[in-house]
């Protein structure tokens, strides 16, 4: 299908008996609407998710040409899989922000960045024992995040592997600031138990 930014609000009738157009709905209704194949629901979610989805994709390729790649994929995977998403499991942001991710991380490793040219000097950096040592805190670290409970992984990984303020957290997620900042600290409390219990 072809990706649009185009946002023409559909007006549908209300509980209360009034209408409501897309704009209004939160982002979990339009996600369902978007699985039953409502196209003007899928073009609010647009409207509303390609600033942060491809800052997103900005941090984690560096840049702009396949950022812009990946926006078109993630939003492609959003229509195909929109039917999958279950509200009861969380919120539709966090929803989409797993799909984009996902989409993200498959771009990168379908095209990965050219291999650089071997340096003439000897390389002065760690040897092969503090990369090991390395590698397996940067394991640990990823394990303990995978293990945060749903509702608080989402802000960790956006904050730290792709770089986003708590403000920029709160609008990707569509959360009040004050509970990405109580969220984050709880997340932050449980990454250092369980990392401190790991690294004594």
């Amino acid at each position: 299908m072809t990706i649009s930014s185009r946002s023409v609000p559909r007006a549908s009738r209300a509980e209360n008996g009034g209408y409501v157009t897309e704009g209004e709905l939160p982002d979990g209704e339009l996600i369902e609407r978007v699985g039953a194949g409502d196209r003007d629901a899928f073009d609010e979610l647009y409207r509303r998710y390609t600033r942060p989805v491809l800052g997103l994709a900005l941090r984690r390729l560096g840049d702009r040409g396949r950022a812009e790649d990946a926006l078109q994929e993630v939003f492609t995977a959003v229509w195909r899989s929109a039917r999958t998403y279950d509200p009861a499991r969380g919120a539709g942001g966090a929803w989409l922000y797993t799909v984009a991710r996902n989409a993200i991380v498959d771009g990168a490793r379908r095209r990965p960045e050219p291999v650089a040219e071997l340096p003439d000097q000897a390389d002065d950096g760690a040897g092969p024992p503090e990369q090991a040592e390395a590698a397996w805190l940067s394991w640990r670290v990823h394990r303990a995040i995978e293990d945060l409970p749903e509702h608080e992984r989402p802000l960790i990984e956006l904050a730290y592997w792709s770089g986003l303020s708590q403000s920029e957290v709160a609008e990707f997620l569509h959360v009040p600031l004050g509970t990405v900042k109580t969220r984050t600290r709880s997340a932050l409390s449980r990454l250092a138990e369980a990392l401190d219990e790991e690294l004594r």
